[in-house]
């Protein structure tokens, strides 16, 4: 007579795990949160640029409108005819200019010596660099404006240039970048014959296109946007820049102008944003290459 088997018992748990959501969903809510994080960005420059075309009674209805009800170039023409604009304008770009070239040359210079040559004490001034990146800004802005006016150049473009003509940030970016350029390539140059400076210029330098642009525009854009020094150091309307005048101009009455302020600040990141479309794919290829993620 045989033997019935007993029954086994099933000793694993008849609950089974939810299944992992599929890529597709994981995709559809990662376009989601883009589309999300795309909207909270663009939304508030629409309505900076249709609010430019809209009277300040229109600005201040309750509840606001999206589409001017009569659309007017009034903020504009106010602007270019009331404001001193090509004086203000002129300011802005020698000031930013000339702070962009400062950090580009002098930021290169120091991060190919950090990167490349060998001296004493050559890791001590890094941690040096690295350190003033974490002092925020405002707590050296007393000592700047001490150390520029006992310089007497308080009221002049060099004293608005000076305290940013050269930047950490400039050579952390193309200490990085650099890092990446084969030694063997600057050996090579010296067993030629090239001094260091001829190497700089001449090899390094055209091989550093995405860094550079990074670098030019992140130190044009915050040189253009500048408001609090120029602030300070420009004591009389002749040397205001471009957001100091329009500040002034938009706030510093009985009642802000919202619409003028609106036009004016599209006038002020039009140059920017000019120069990030045209250099945009060497910045994104700069921001990849100097390890900044």
């Amino acid at each position: 007579m045989t033997k019935l088997a007993a029954p086994r018992l099933n000793t694993e748990s008849s609950v089974q795990p939810p299944p992992a959501p599929s890529a597709r969903s994981r995709g559809i809510w990662l376009h989601v949160v883009l589309v999300v994080g795309l909207l909270v960005m663009v939304v508030p420059f629409v309505w900076m640029v249709l609010g430019s075309f809209k009277t300040t009674a229109e600005l201040r209805q309750l509840p606001p409108t999206w589409i001017p009800e009569n659309p007017t170039p009034e903020n504009y023409r106010e602007l270019f005819t009331r404001l001193d604009f090509p004086r203000y304008f002129f300011n802005s770009t020698v000031v930013a200019v000339a702070i962009t070239l400062g950090n580009i040359v002098i930021g290169s210079m120091t991060g190919y010596a950090l990167a490349k040559l060998d001296f004493w004490g050559k890791r001590a001034l890094f941690l040096l660099v690295l350190g003033t990146l974490l002092v925020p800004g405002v707590v050296l802005f007393l000592p700047q404006f001490v150390l520029v006016s006992n310089l007497g150049l308080v009221n002049t473009h060099l004293g608005l240039i000076i305290t940013t003509f050269a930047a950490p940030l400039g050579v952390f970016l193309m200490r990085q970048f650099m890092l990446s350029i084969p030694d063997d390539l600057i050996q090579a140059a010296r067993v030629d014959g090239a001094g260091e400076y001829r190497i700089f210029w001449n090899v390094v330098m055209p091989l550093c296109g995405p860094a550079l642009a990074t670098l030019g525009i992140l130190t044009f854009l915050g040189a253009w946007n500048a408001f609090l020094w120029p602030l300070v150091v420009a004591t009389t309307e002749e040397l205001y820049t471009l957001p100091v005048a329009l500040a002034l101009f938009a706030i510093g009455q009985q009642e802000t102008n919202f619409g003028l302020l609106m036009a004016g600040s599209l006038v002020v990141m039009l140059p920017v944003l000019i120069i990030f479309v045209l250099l945009q794919r060497y910045f994104t290829a700069g921001i990849a290459m100097t390890g900044i993620k």
